[in-house]
């Protein structure tokens, strides 16, 4: 069995739905079901014994021990975390707690649980850390994409509060031996993608009718990663990452973010043309920018698809159309996120009414 922590997430929840498709092991599911996690992610799994959840947090050192006791995992993959900038902007506190303390108290709960295993299973034990590139800053247009050894210079509470927990999972490597590994990757999409990210945010608010906003300029640029080939990377990096190691995962598709809204446009007006025939780029509005809005994120992959042999199926033309094509087809779900406090936050950020 494995634990992973945040499951009923974005990213977590696909992990879950690609472990279970790839193999039968079990996945005991530890989610805290804040605003973004969602057990409709995981409807599939309803009746499915090899899929155990647990409504809990991982700063709950009790909770978290006696889960550890009674499953026995042999590894522990860490999700669970507050991942959205524009919030960490607003109210950093939550991000401290769960993203620095949360993962702290994980660590010391899975650090006794090891602790207690034969030397084989010791051996055989990961902790695997889901972390982000935004950990490294900002890059100018010119400048070398993010490799393993960059230094850190996070610049949201969000970044900051990950690059926190990153040391400390390399830390309790180095001081207790514990048999860590670190992941950072570049932006996810793809299914069941909660709608306050761009991409979401943009599909649903122009099947809407609503503007679609962009910060400042447009022109920030991101490398985008379709979650499914993220999760492959994931499992791949579990399977033969070696311990201690930091791996970045990226999609190998810059794309400013302008380009990806005329991007969701296009294929919006392929798929589900609006009746007058009026193009969704005609819904494309600029708000002002956030504070410490970092320009540029690259990923530089080389290490995982040298080392471990990983590369990612998808390209960006390929992911954004099965994308957009899901959340067509899954409006119902849609529907059922974006009640209540949801869309007052939209509205409090972008502006307009909820």
């Amino acid at each position: 069995m494995i634990l992973v922590t945040g499951g009923a997430g974005f990213i977590g929840s696909n992990f879950v739905l690609d472990w279970l498709k790839a193999n039968d092991e079990p996945v005991l599911n530890l989610d805290a079901l804040t605003y973004a996690g969602n057990l409709q992610n995981l409807a599939a799994l309803r009746d499915d014994a090899r899929h155990i959840f647990v409504h809990g947090n991982i700063a709950d050192s009790v909770l978290v021990t006696q889960l550890l006791a009674e499953h026995k995992p042999r590894a522990v993959i860490n999700f669970a975390a507050e991942s959205h900038v524009d919030r960490s902007i607003k109210g950093p506190e939550d991000f401290i707690q769960t993203n620095i303390v949360g993962c702290f108290r994980l660590l010391e709960a899975v650090r006794n649980y090891w602790l207690e295993q034969s030397a084989d299973e010791k051996a055989t034990f990961r902790f695997l850390h889901v972390s982000t590139d935004e950990v490294y800053g900002t890059l100018t247009a010119d400048e070398p994409a993010f490799a393993e050894d960059h230094q850190y210079e996070p610049n949201s509470p969000y970044s900051a509060s990950k690059a926190a927990s990153d040391h400390l999972v390399r830390a309790y490597f180095h001081t207790y031996d514990l048999p860590t590994l670190t992941t950072n990757c570049s932006n996810n999409y793809g299914p069941y993608h909660f709608p306050e990210k761009l991409i979401p945010l943009v599909i649903c608010n122009a099947l809407d009718g609503k503007s679609l906003p962009i910060y400042g300029d447009g022109q920030q640029v991101r490398d985008w990663l379709y979650v499914s080939d993220h999760c492959s990377a994931i499992r791949q990096v579990l399977d033969i990452g070696r311990p201690g190691e930091t791996y970045n995962v990226g999609g190998n598709s810059e794309k400013t973010n302008l380009d990806v809204v005329q991007a969701l446009c296009a294929m919006l007006d392929e798929l589900r043309p609006q009746s007058a025939g009026t193009p969704y780029a005609n819904q494309i509005t600029y708000v002002k920018d956030r504070p410490g809005h970092d320009r540029r994120y690259a990923i530089d992959s080389s290490k995982i698809q040298k080392e471990l042999d990983w590369v990612p199926k998808e390209s960006f033309e390929s992911g954004i159309r099965k994308t957009v094509q899901w959340y067509l087809n899954n409006q119902d779900w849609v529907e059922a996120v974006t009640r209540g406090t949801y869309r007052n936050w939209v509205a409090k950020q972008y502006g307009g009414t909820p």
